[in-house]
């Protein structure tokens, strides 16, 4: 085996322009997917629970769509085949300090849709997992179905959802390397161009594995300190049985629920 170690070490310690940016770019998109991704998911999530049957209807196919579909395949019809088909074609956007490709748009659409679908169900489930004894008592208050969702139910459903909401951005980081395809010069592409040139595959992909390791092993830092922060004191809430009583008696006193 010729594995040149130099090479290994120099691209580890002092990766290039094109691997920064690269990496920079990988973790952008992964932030901007998984924060968009969340919040289609909290919409399709609440419209899951919409007295509309059309509305439930709508947010349960786009689910079936896009979870039954694979990711790649999505992010070429994005696209790809948007354009050919002459439904839509993503143009590069001009915001005065920086350029946004197309093909970037479109890996950020497709990334935020598919991520939406799984999100939804994470937090359907979260929010099916709070006592329906609560959002009784709160609507028996006089409270707005907005918030009841914000001041009740959303807080304690964030024990179930955070947990699984970093296992996704976890994924995010690794699906991210699905646009290449479509010439996003995010960290995988950036090491085929390198090594293009330099034919050091064996090194520069052992190199590439190793910076999505560490991003990983980061990011489950992250995470760990996000239950701790969330997770404990919402358990505490959801578990605690007088919070209906404490509701109920605040009823029965007239006092508004502030």
């Amino acid at each position: 085996m010729n594995f040149d170690w130099a090479s290994f070490w120099h691209y580890l310690f002092q990766p290039t322009s094109v691997y920064l940016h690269g990496l920079w770019l990988t973790l952008s998109l992964s932030v901007v997917s998984q924060s968009l991704g969340t919040l289609i998911g909290v919409a399709a999530a609440l419209g899951t629970q919409s007295r509309f049957r059309a509305v439930r209807a709508l947010v349960g196919f786009y689910t079936w769509l896009f979870r039954g579909t694979p990711l790649l395949v999505q992010i070429v019809f994005v696209y790809t085949a948007l354009a050919a088909g002459g439904i839509f074609r993503f143009e590069d956007i001009d915001l005065g300090f920086v350029v946004i490709p197309g093909n970037i748009q479109a890996a950020i659409v497709a990334l935020s849709l598919n991520e939406g679908a799984y999100m939804t169900e994470i937090i359907r489930a979260g929010i099916l997992a709070v006592d329906h004894g609560q959002t009784e008592a709160a609507k028996s208050l006089g409270m707005t179905y907005f918030k009841l969702m914000r001041r009740i139910v959303l807080p304690q459903a964030i024990r179930i959802i955070v947990p699984p909401l970093g296992n996704e951005f976890n994924a995010m980081l690794k699906n991210t390397t699905l646009v290449s395809v479509i010439g996003v010069p995010e960290l995988l592409l950036a090491t085929q161009m390198i090594t293009s040139a330099t034919f050091r595959v064996f090194e520069l992909y052992t190199v590439v594995a190793l910076y999505y390791l560490t991003l990983t092993t980061l990011w489950g830092f992250v995470q760990a300190w996000l239950e701790r922060r969330y997770g404990e004191p919402s358990r505490s809430v959801a578990q605690n049985p007088g919070l209906v009583a404490g509701l109920r008696k605040l009823l029965t006193r007239g006092e508004p629920v502030r």
